[in-house]
């Protein structure tokens, strides 16, 4: 899969709005400024294909971007404490909501934690809600060239542990600065991608 021909395709606020093709599409996941389009770049080899900023909540729609082989990865709006106003944060909620309910194409979820710190009670909340819907997920601990390496052994067993996760669960660090990690995580969305199945009944 050669995600260097990874294209922006548009950004939607309502489920109406999403693309229209029976297309699987792998989201990403993460509290606002976790480093979701930080590492969509990285994986597609393109410096500028995701706004980055360092203004918490910088994405603030699902944004489509289109692989040629009739696939698609989503950037999801960041949750959390964003610094927009209340009713814009609800509407980031409503949308987040109904597309991740709703959207039959959804193939599976990249979710990002920061390496650095403890999953936050939202990243629990989310976690459960995937476990739930028993819909595949990876999850991947961000900015992992900010930790030392003899750090990482701890920081991984205190996201599982915090998270609930099962032993089998994929779970791997990510570096967006140095590429760590993205051969893993492409080869997790490929295969994500390629179990997906549409619904008869839809």
């Amino acid at each position: 899969m050669a995600l260097q021909e990874l294209i922006f395709e548009r950004s939607a606020l309502r489920l109406a709005d999403c693309p229209k093709e029976p297309w699987p599409e792998v989201a990403i996941s993460g509290r606002s400024n976790v480093g979701k389009s930080s590492l969509l770049n990285r994986i597609a080899g393109r410096k500028a294909l995701a706004k980055v900023s360092q203004t918490p909540g910088k994405t603030r729609m699902l944004n489509f971007f289109r692989f040629e082989v009739q696939a698609r990865l989503v950037d999801l709006p960041g949750y959390g404490f964003a610094r927009v106003p209340p009713a814009m944060q609800d509407e980031w909620r409503r949308c987040m909501s109904e597309y991740l309910a709703e959207r039959a194409q959804l193939a599976g979820i990249i979710q990002i934690v920061d390496s650095r710190h403890a999953p936050t009670e939202l990243d629990q909340q989310m976690v459960g809600w995937m476990r739930h819907r028993r819909l595949p997920f990876l999850l991947v601990l961000t900015k992992a060239d900010k930790i030392k390496r003899g750090e990482r052994a701890k920081a991984k067993a205190e996201a599982r542990r915090s998270l609930e996760l099962p032993a089998d669960q994929a779970c791997l660090f990510f570096s967006a600065e140095t590429g760590e990690g993205k051969r893993e995580v492409l080869s997790w969305i490929a295969q994500a991608l390629a179990g997906w199945r549409p619904d008869p009944l839809s």
